[in-house]
Parts: C-alpha cells; sequence; structure tokens
C-alpha cells in the first residue's frame, strides 16, 4: 500500500515541510509532482524522479532526485521548482490573511515526463502554505497621504517596527510583511504608486511621503522606540537609502538588489532635488527567449560626471545590510553595493556590510518561493529578465531570510537597548 506523507500538512510558507514514501517495491523508480493554482487561477507545476531505497521508502530530506526539475539532495525542492504553466509569471499571494496556497502532491510509481489528466497518482497529499499565523493582525492604513497595511504580531508589544517597500510593480505587496509579523515584528507594508488614490505612474520620488509613513509608524502604540528598520528590494532600495541618509529615525536598512543612486526619476525632499543618472534604451539586450536583460541599461554611478546623483550614504547613522544576487540579470546590484560601501569606508563609517549569493537572481524572496527568472514589465512594455539559477536561488532565499530576521532584531532591540 503506497503512502504519502508530508508534514506538517499546513504550515507557514516559510516553513519546511517533511515529504515521505512508503509501501513501495524496493528500489522502485518513481515520479513525484506538485501542482499550485494561485489566486487568478494560473498553475504552477514541478515534477523530480527518485529511486526507493531497499525496504521501499522514500524520504526527501535524504534521497537525491535523479532527474525532473532539479538534481540532488533538496527536501523542498518540488516547492521551489514551481513552474509557471503560462510562461513568465511571478507567484504572489494576494490575500496574505484569509486563505493559504493549496499545494497538491502527487506520487506516480514509474517515470512520467508528462502527466495526462487521465494518469491516475498512487498516492496523493495536500499541504496549505499560509502567509500570515495565528493572531497576526492585518490593520488597512489611510492616515494622511500615506496608504498601505500595517500586520501586527499577536500580544500587546511593543514590537520592533519595519517598513516594507517593493519595486517598480506599483499597488500593495503584503506575503513579506505578513510573514515577518509571525516573526515578531510589526509591519508597514506601504504603497506609493500604483494603489487607491496614490499616483498611478512614478514620476518621482517625494521623500516626504516616506517621511511621513515613518513618523506615523513610530508614534504607534505597538511599536518599539526610538527607531524603525525599512526592508527593500529593487526600485524601493533607493528610496530605503535616500532614508536612512536624511531620516534620523531609519536606523536598520536593509537593501537587497537595487542602487546607490538616483535613476529614472528625480528624488525631491523639502528644497533638495537629486536628479537621476541618465539610462541607455540602446544597452538594452534580449535573452534567447526575448525578456529584456536591463543589466547594463543604466548610467556609471562611479562617473565622475554622475556623482551629484549618487545618495550620500556616509550620512546614514544607522547599519545597512546590502543583499546581492549574483546572478541578477535586471541590475548590476554587486556593483552599487560595493560603491555604497567603499563611500562609508572613506568616510571612516562601518556600519554596511554585504551578502553576496553566487547564483541568485534579482527577486530574492522569503524560502521555498519559486524562483521568477522571467516576467512582463507593469507598462506591458516586454518582459524583464531578473536571472537566477533555480539551485543557488532557493540557497539564497533560504539564508537571507534568516538574516533579515536576525539583523533586524539585533538592530531595532540593540538600539531601543542603548538609548
Amino acid at each position: 500500500m503506497f503512502q504519502l506523507t508530508a508534514t506538517p500538512a499546513s504550515a507557514l510558507a516559510d516553513e519546511p515541510v517533511h515529504i515521505r514514501v512508503t509501501g513501495l517495491p524496493p528500489l522502485q523508480i518513481v515520479t513525484l509532482t506538485a501542482s499550485l493554482k494561485d489566486e487568478r487561477g494560473y498553475v504552477y507545476q514541478s515534477k523530480a524522479f527518485y529511486k526507493a531505497n531497499e525496504v521501499g521508502e522514500l524520504d526527501l530530506m535524504e534521497a537525491p532526485s535523479i532527474g525532473g526539475d532539479y538534481v540532488g539532495v533538496h527536501p523542498m525542492g518540488l516547492f521551489w521548482s514551481l513552474k509557471p504553466e503560462k510562461v513568465f509569471r511571478r507567484l504572489i499571494k494576494q490575500d496574505v490573511m484569509n486563505s493559504p496556497f493549496y499545494v497538491t502532491l502527487n506520487l506516480y510509481d514509474s517515470v512520467y515526463l508528462q502527466v495526462s489528466t487521465t494518469d491516475q497518482p498512487r498516492a496523493s497529499q495536500t499541504v496549505q502554505r499560509w502567509f500570515s499565523g495565528p493572531g497576526v493582525q492585518r490593520v488597512q492604513i489611510q492616515e494622511g497621504r500615506v496608504r498601505g497595511a500595517l500586520f501586527l504580531p499577536p500580544g500587546e508589544g511593543p514590537f520592533p517596527g519595519i517598513m516594507d517597500l517593493f519595486g517598480g510593480r506599483g499597488g500593495l505587496v503584503e506575503f513579506r510583511a505578513s510573514l515577518l509579523a509571525t516573526h515578531g515584528f510589526a509591519v508597514l507594508a506601504l504603497a506609493y504608486f500604483g494603489y487607491e488614490d496614490l499616483p498611478k505612474k512614478l514620476e518621482e520620488i517625494d521623500l516626504e511621503y516616506f517621511e511621513e509613513a515613518a513618523n506615523w509608524l513610530l508614534a504607534h502604540p505597538k511599536i518599539q522606540k526610538p527607531g524603525i528598520g525599512v526592508i527593500s528590494v529593487s526600485k524601493g532600495v533607493e528610496i530605503a537609502l535616500a532614508m536612512a541618509c536624511f531620516l534620523k529615525h531609519v536606523v536598520a536598512t536593509i537593501c537587497i538588489n537595487g542602487p546607490n543612486a538616483i535613476y529614472e526619476f528625480p528624488l525631491r525632499y523639502k528644497d533638495l532635488v537629486i536628479t537621476p543618472i541618465p539610462s541607455f534604451m540602446e544597452r538594452v539586450q534580449m535573452d534567447v527567449l526575448g525578456a529584456m536583460r536591463l543589466r547594463h541599461y543604466k548610467g556609471d554611478a562611479r562617473d565622475e560626471l554622475n556623482q551629484k546623483s549618487v545618495l550620500p550614504i556616509e550620512k546614514a547613522q544607522g547599519a545597512i545590510l546590502f543583499i546581492v544576487g549574483d546572478g541578477d540579470e535586471c541590475m548590476n546590484s554587486r556593483e552599487y553595493a560595493e560603491q555604497a560601501l567603499d563611500q562609508l569606508r572613506s568616510h571612516g563609517r562601518n556600519n554596511g556590510r554585504m551578502l553576496v549569493y553566487p547564483g541568485a537572481g534579482h527577486l530574492i524572496e522569503p524560502p521555498y518561493t519559486p524562483l521568477c527568472y522571467a516576467s512582463p514589465h507593469r507598462l506591458g512594455s516586454g518582459i524583464l529578465l531578473w536571472g537566477g539559477d533555480p539551485v543557488a536561488h532557493a540557497a539564497a532565499q533560504e539564508h537571507s531570510w534568516g538574516e533579515i530576521q536576525k539583523f533586524f532584531r539585533e538592530q531595532l532591540t540593540q538600539t531601543r537597548s542603548k538609548l
């Protein structure tokens, strides 16, 4: 009797699942598949081929995949190797509070290169992947100009406060904030364009909007004083670094694959205007699938002519952690982070450090999130290439998630005790 078990059957999306199979003939070759349908109806699938041991058992903690979407010992490979049936889709959880992703695991008793609807699995199991834990609260925010969602952990608090900034996709993205709240942080997922009554397109970065959001967050009764953290990715990194430079209550900043200078749109703060470094459309490259590689498209932030657009990172009082995917095809993130660290060192500062992940792409997300190698640009002008090797990217997501939480715990609680 074949038996497929996956424990826990209901867990947070950033928690591992232990998959085992028993009751197989000794040394049987089997196919394991995973499938998921997102909230828009898009299907994601993965498969791997395994060989049972001498007693007809299979434990993904120990057994290597011998083929399929990955090879080797990868206990969560079926999750992070999920691929969209319709190419160039990014898996993003929309409703993080009320429903999980349901992942169906199926076992077939031979090699199935293509599984058809008529193929019956010998065993099946469905697991739930939640993006918020018990007791986490979501509060919709419309305060002054500020738009977003605040996620509060269970309990009285006060909690370390974090602002979460995504990049050029716009709208409100909540899955990282809700997971961080489950781990004890109070997190404001902040929208800054393409949402409710905010500007439809990003045409300038108004730092006073982000200052208003930071002041509101810090004044909240459940937020620990005296400072907050900011986590950012891509375009959000420009904003996060500007906040670290100009807003004294930003005491811990995480920059995932983003620039150290202002690009595309000017940044305004009170009487200050930082003009953007030019970009060069003629430097855009196309990969073999026709996706656009923007890595070389932006002007050089080390060029003497562009120094007025480089953020004065030496003014940042708090700690800064740069997380870099060395396989980023969207921007030269490692070069930006290295320039920022050089700038700090040249001013006698040691408040920055960098984690570099070989083979990881642009979109480094919480653990077990499938790699999004390329997806449509928000303005519908083509497919953007994000890059990344699936195995290396998965390892980067797992390791960096622990480092992110450790960094915020150290910086936000230490700051409180120091002051």
